[in-house]
């Protein structure tokens, strides 16, 4: 299961971000295939990308003169929720697979959750309400609307729109100022961390996530428990990456639907829904 996630996260990576003319000569892919979005956290602003970040396209709506609903938006996340949930985050997101490598290298004493957890984990929510919404709309900068979540906070961004842009495009890199190291200030601290913590973007940060988390409980990939053959030896909690019980599994707003808990159950007795 291990592999399989792994090389679908690898060829989904690619082929989001497999625009190598943009990367090579430091331009963002601007074709019609930007006016769709792609489910996972796939920066708008990365050199390779050939789609656009669902959560961009809310704030670029938000952003708007006037208000407008962003119906297209929402109707995006509720097909991709309906059908996936956190699937997305586990699957098809390329920040999370840079996360998940990170987390394999094998330096320092491993943890699935930061002390304060239970407190920490409405971090994204509160990303979701007053960098995305609230700061899309009518926050910062003034009263003028701001991208906020893209401008201030996300990693992703950085990661593959800042730095591969920055280092094929001269012009750029000498208009590179205070903003830009303070966003490469919380890429390094969320990269280095991945490698101790499993997933802190995802588990404490991202607004993406917490969105296609309400879809959990009803989504139709699902893993499903077989409450009475389970023995109750807790594999499953120990296998999974988030320390979530044979209760919470696929129903709690944190499942990423990784399939570790149903690999490592004894008595086969967690398997994805069919």
């Amino acid at each position: 299961m291990k592999r399989l996630r792994l090389a679908v996260q690898i060829i989904y990576t690619i082929l989001t971000n497999g625009y190598l003319y943009g990367f090579l000569n430091g331009r963002i892919y601007q074709g019609n295939l930007k006016y769709i979005c792609v489910p996972g956290l796939n920066c708008y602003s990365c050199p390779g990308a050939v789609g656009s970040c669902p959560i961009g396209a809310l704030q670029a709506v938000l952003n708007e003169q006037g208000f407008r609903v962003p119906f297209a938006v929402i109707g995006f996340f509720f097909l991709f929720g309906s059908l996936l949930g956190r699937f997305v985050c586990g699957w098809l997101c390329p920040f999370g697979l840079v996360q998940d490598l990170l987390h394999k290298i094998p330096v320092f004493r491993k943890r699935k959750r930061l002390p304060f957890h239970h407190v920490l984990k409405y971090g994204k929510y509160v990303v979701l309400a007053l960098l995305v919404c609230v700061g899309s709309m009518f926050l910062f900068s003034g009263f003028a609307k701001v991208p906020a979540f893209c401008k201030y906070l996300c990693p992703s961004g950085t990661l593959f729109g800042a730095l591969p842009l920055l280092g094929a495009n001269g012009q750029l890199r000498s208009q590179a100022g205070l903003l830009f190291f303070w966003k490469l200030g919380i890429l390094l601290v969320i990269l280095i961390l991945s490698v101790k913590v499993y997933r802190p973007f995802c588990q404490y940060l991202c607004p993406l996530g917490t969105v296609y988390g309400w879809f959990n409980r009803f989504s139709l990939v699902q893993i499903h428990w077989e409450k009475e053959r389970c023995s109750s030896c807790m594999a499953c909690k120990k296998a999974c990456p988030v320390d979530l019980s044979p209760e919470e599994i696929s129903v709690s707003t944190e499942c990423i639907r990784c399939g570790q808990c149903a690999a490592a159950c004894p008595e086969k007795c967690l398997h994805f829904k069919k």
